[in-house]
This record gives structure tokens, C-alpha cells and sequence, in this order.
């Protein structure tokens, strides 16, 4: 077995092992919460589901941002074919193994994926300037210093650095085809690397090619392992766990509650009103309300907190934080 197989395979090992660990304590810390059953209605959770995770409903408020975040948004949803591409070639020793069996419709995928992660590089870069030049004032906030700040900083560079390798390499690829036809299936006239790879590599020899080719493939396989280590760590764990969220989201009206008999029978001692028996014995045997820790939680209030963004909108926008006060929903 060609040593660049082994060693692809035991890196992609090592990854997955680490960041499975990771999720699996994730999964662990939600079912901490108590038990709660949530159902029915499945028509409603999952045009949920399309709509708010993969529609990106709720961005469209603010329709510059939300245009950006779509750019990265669908480039990071379609560039998961050429990775998948890219394990194939990986654990096969293969290149660009979809090329030979998909023809002029393997040109429009990855053309697209070229357009959207040139667009998603513009978009990072604003996103970059809005946070740490223009300093948006919700990105400034006390508590969206330090880990926050640095965070999604982080985030926004590794999102550079995948563009740059995937257009690296297949601006490398594309000068390749035209020299060694025999070793590189073409892949047609791509929108980005069709005129990136001619102007930046034609006077370099096939060696120096190969390299820059390798070299960008090898950098994009461990951007992806990367995050996909990091992730349970950083606020973009949202990616994934939007989904569950959304389709656990509650569908009755947002002033709708649930009776709470605990509640109810204090507020009827407060007025004077006879309590009910049964409500009063539960109290005795637990007379806290709310949660003093994670435990008094259901296990849909911790998704929600492991779903939050933290893009600090709920502080920006909360009429007690607007008047000087240190209230935080964010924090």
C-alpha cells in the first residue's frame, strides 16, 4: 500500500477518533438536562428544518450580513462533495475520481464551488473588518471579549485558508492537465482556476506544479480536520446542531405556557385562594423553582445554549442593556 494512503488513513483516524470523543461528551453534557418529551406535528418541525437551518430564514432580517453569511453559508454546504472527492482520492490513491464519471456535470458542481468560495473569501474579509476594524458595537461588548473575539477571528482565518488551498490546488491542477494530459483528467474550463492557474503558474515546471498542488490538497484536508476537532469548542457548533434545534423547536405561540402547579399554588396562597392539595405536596418535597444548576435544566434548554451564535444581538437589542444597565442576555 502507497505510503500516501497509510498515512491519509491514520491521520483521518486520528481525527475522527478525537473529535467523536468530543461530540459524544457534548451529547452526554445534554442529556444532563431532564427528560422532555417533544413531538408531533412532524410537517410543522420539518419545514422548520428547511426554512431556518438550511433556508437561513431568520439571517433575512438584516439582509446585508444575511447575503455574506449565505456566500460562506452555501460554499461550505457544496464544498463538502469535493471533500468527499477528496477521501476517495485519499483512501484509494485515486485523483479526482468524480471527473471520470460525472463529465461536463462535474465542471458546473465544482465551477460553483469555485464561484461561492470566491465569494465567501469577499464576504470573510468583511466579516474580518466589520469585527475588528469598524468594531460593530455588539462584537465589543464586555462579554464578547477575550475567548469570543478570538473565536470567531480564528474561524474567519481558517475560512481563508480553505479557499486558498481549493483554489491553489485547483489552479495547479488546471496548468497540469495541460502538461501531463496522461496523469490529470481534464476537468473543463473552471470559472476561477480556468484563468487563476494560467496567469499565477504557467511559467513553472510540472515538478513545482505537483508540489503546489499536493500542498494545497494536504492544506484543505487539514483545515477540515482542524475544525472538525476545534468545532466542539467554538460557537460554530451551531452548523450542526441547528438542525436537531430546529426540529425540537417549540411550534406553539410564543406567550403560550406550560402550567406549572408549582407556580399556580403559590400564586393562589399569595391571593388567598385555596390550594390544591396535591400541588402543596409536591412543594413540600421540592420547594425551589427555576434551576440552580445544570441538572434542573431540561435537555432542550441545554441544546439551546450549545446552539446560540453568540453574535450578542439579544444584548444589542435588550431595552434594559440600551440604558447603561450590566444586564446581559447574552452572557
Amino acid at each position: 500500500m502507497p505510503v500516501n494512503i497509510i498515512f491519509f488513513t491514520i491521520i483521518t483516524l486520528i481525527a475522527f477518533t478525537w473529535a467523536g470523543k468530543q461530540f459524544y461528551q457534548i451529547w452526554k453534557n445534554i442529556h444532563l438536562g431532564k427528560p422532555e418529551k417533544i413531538s408531533g406535528n412532524e410537517a410543522s418541525r420539518w419545514k422548520n428544518v428547511l426554512l431556518v437551518a438550511f433556508g437561513q430564514q431568520k439571517m433575512f432580517k438584516r439582509m446585508i450580513p444575511a447575503v455574506l453569511h449565505l456566500f460562506i453559508y452555501t460554499a461550505f454546504v457544496l464544498t463538502q462533495v469535493e471533500l468527499l472527492e477528496i477521501f476517495i482520492d485519499g483512501f484509494f490513491g485515486t485523483h479526482r475520481f468524480f471527473a471520470h464519471h460525472l463529465g461536463w456535470f462535474y465542471t458546473f458542481v465544482i465551477g460553483l464551488i469555485e464561484v461561492l468560495s470566491a465569494l465567501a473569501l469577499v464576504a470573510t474579509i468583511i466579516f474580518l473588518l466589520r469585527r475588528n476594524v469598524l468594531r460593530l458595537s455588539r462584537f465589543w461588548k464586555a462579554e464578547m471579549t477575550a475567548w469570543p473575539r478570538f473565536d470567531a477571528n480564528l474561524t474567519l482565518l481558517g475560512e481563508i485558508i480553505l479557499v486558498v488551498a481549493i483554489l491553489s490546488m485547483n489552479s495547479a491542477d488546471t496548468v497540469l492537465q495541460q502538461l501531463r494530459p496522461d496523469q490529470y483528467h481534464p476537468t473543463g474550463f473552471l470559472p476561477v482556476s480556468g484563468w487563476l492557474g494560467p496567469m499565477l503558474f504557467s511559467g513553472l515546471s510540472a515538478d513545482w506544479l505537483m508540489w503546489i498542488e499536493r500542498i494545497g490538497w494536504w492544506l484543505h484536508v487539514m483545515v477540515v480536520y482542524g475544525f472538525m476537532i476545534y468545532l466542539p469548542h467554538s460557537k460554530h457548533l451551531h452548523i450542526f446542531l441547528a438542525f436537531p434545534n430546529t426540529w425540537f423547536a417549540k411550534l406553539r405561540s410564543r406567550g403560550e405556557m406550560t402550567n406549572m402547579p408549582l407556580i399556580q399554588n403559590e400564586v393562589r396562597s399569595m391571593l388567598g385562594l385555596p390550594t390544591d392539595s396535591q400541588s402543596q405536596e409536591v412543594a413540600e418535597a421540592m420547594p425551589e423553582f427555576g434551576a440552580k444548576d445544570i441538572t434542573g435544566l431540561s435537555w432542550k434548554n441545554i441544546l439551546d445554549a450549545y446552539t446560540c451564535t453568540e453574535c450578542g444581538r439579544c444584548t444589542a437589542v435588550c431595552p434594559a442593556n440600551l440604558t447603561g444597565k450590566k444586564l446581559s442576555p447574552r452572557k
